[in-house]
């Protein structure tokens, strides 16, 4: 397939050599930033940047929208693609129906739309991530442009899903509280201990087997443990007097010690 990247960010860094190593041919990069396309070609076999949202020449059949959420609808407006081309965006929180929307109002040509939203964190520099094991989630009004974009799924990874815009929009809330939300309280803890004139290092067996356990079980809520899960007040007490001087981080301990408290029936 002839595709071209419109964005060149986290998920692109990735996305875009996995797809050429899947056999699919990467013509253009655009970005705001001309640097980060450049950036993003480098690793490229053949591809070239793209200094404009004009693409009514190009030679790519599938144009891959991945910039920021709050960018999407500028982006469209000023967008310009080949008769028939094909368009999905990358977003896990907008759906389908927005991206329709917006060709339908801004595109003079017909647009086929759809969804290829890879559900994992990615990072711009880190070595390229193998993408057998992503779950991919797709989603088309159009037979043809969802059979089209499954088949480019299974490509490069062995998890492919039909997947509508509401259950995508779960499915995010889910990956922030999972990914997001938790790498955050490690760079809290992170905080905390150097602070405090402690090596983080302590903590990495006790996270690494967190994540073991919660992991390997159906629920995580299985494996709980802490102060929260076993109603030690005292406990709780003593570490919201120490964190006394850092409202911010007590008041997220508390709130976290409450959802824990009630989960549990406490």
């Amino acid at each position: 397939m002839e595709i071209s990247f419109i964005g060149a960010g986290n998920l692109a860094w990735h996305l875009a050599p996995a797809l050429e190593n899947a056999g699919h041919h990467i013509n253009e990069v655009y970005s705001r930033q001309l640097q980060h396309a450049r950036q993003l070609v480098s690793n490229l076999y053949d591809a070239h940047t793209h200094s404009e949202l004009n693409f009514a020449d190009s030679p790519s059949t599938l144009f891959v929208l991945a910039v920021p959420d709050d960018a999407l609808e500028d982006v469209c407006s000023r967008l310009v693609l080949p008769e028939q081309a094909t368009l999905v965006h990358t977003s896990g929180s907008k759906s389908l129906q927005s991206l329709e929307q917006w060709m339908d109002i801004y595109s003079d040509v017909p647009v086929k739309t759809g969804v290829f939203y890879a559900l994992q964190t990615f990072t711009k520099g880190q070595p390229f991530m193998a993408f057998e094991e992503i779950p991919l989630c797709i989603e088309s009004t159009d037979k043809a442009t969802e059979d089209a974009l499954v088949q480019l799924g299974q490509d490069v990874s062995n998890i492919v899903y039909l997947i509508t815009s509401e259950e995508r929009r779960t499915l995010h809330v889910a990956a922030v509280l999972a990914c997001n939300f938790t790498n955050h309280l490690l760079a809290l803890a992170h905080d905390l201990t150097t602070q405090n004139g402690l090596e983080f290092d302590l903590l990495r067996p006790l996270i690494t087997e967190t994540f073991r356990k919660g992991l390997a079980v159906n629920n995580p809520a299985n494996v709980q443990t802490g102060p929260a899960r076993r109603n030690d007040l005292t406990t709780i007490s003593d570490h919201l007097a120490l964190l006394a001087n850092q409202p911010k981080l007590a008041e997220i301990y508390q709130i976290l010690t409450d959802s824990i408290r009630q989960y549990y029936g406490r």
